[in-house]
């Protein structure tokens, strides 16, 4: 009823079993609890995930533990709220995913097309399997047409607003993300310009 009141069109439904497959429908962006009746709303989501799903997910959770929200985009998710959450709060959050999802579907820097609406990647037509946090990672560096990144930046791309996150693992998904696009035989690399950021060359 929020947000029907906000003008989006809405498709609810009141737990895991009656949840319509978005895989297969015209969804745009998912909401959806973690603490659902019958189901874990992160099990569902890797569900999702794993048949094809790419748009945005937010979670809503009642779990204020930092390990619980963590677990969000390791399942899948690209956002979540903390209950109780102001209304506003989750249409604005709603329509911030949406417009990220939405621009510029396809980049393509020379061999390698990334598909920012269905999370994908592929390198002379050959799909790149990345991880959930080392997606948005690659896609803030092609989004710069070579241009120089912060790491605080690229932190805040793949992890939620507050995620508490060593420097290293930031560090860990750039070696994966070069190892994986070497392997695909992409003629670009992540560079680093020391104390300054990471860039796609």
């Amino acid at each position: 009823m929020i947000l029907r009141d906000e003008d989006f069109d809405t498709l609810p439904a009141p737990d895991g079993a009656t949840t319509p497959r978005p895989a297969t429908a015209d969804v745009s962006a998912v909401v959806l609890d973690i603490g659902l009746p019958d189901a874990d709303g992160r099990d569902m989501c890797q569900a999702m995930r794993a048949n094809g799903f790419r748009a945005p997910v937010i979670f809503l959770t009642a779990q204020h533990r930092l390990t619980d929200r963590l677990s969000g985009p390791s399942a899948g998710g690209d956002d979540y709220l903390t209950k109780p959450f102001h209304v506003t709060e989750l249409a604005a959050r709603l329509r911030t995913a949406l417009k990220q999802a939405a621009p510029q579907p396809d980049a393509s820097p020379g061999d390698h097309a990334l598909n920012v609406v269905r999370h994908t990647v592929s390198v002379r037509s050959t799909p790149v399997d990345l991880t959930p946090t080392g997606f948005p990672v690659l896609a803030a560096l092609t989004a710069v047409s070579g241009g120089i990144v912060s790491r605080r930046d690229l932190m805040r791309a793949a992890w939620p607003e507050g995620a508490q996150v060593h420097h290293d693992t930031l560090d860990q998904d750039l070696t994966r993300l070069r190892r994986k696009l070497r392997a695909a035989g992409s003629d670009h690399t992540i560079a680093t310009a020391r104390g300054i950021g990471h860039r796609l060359s």
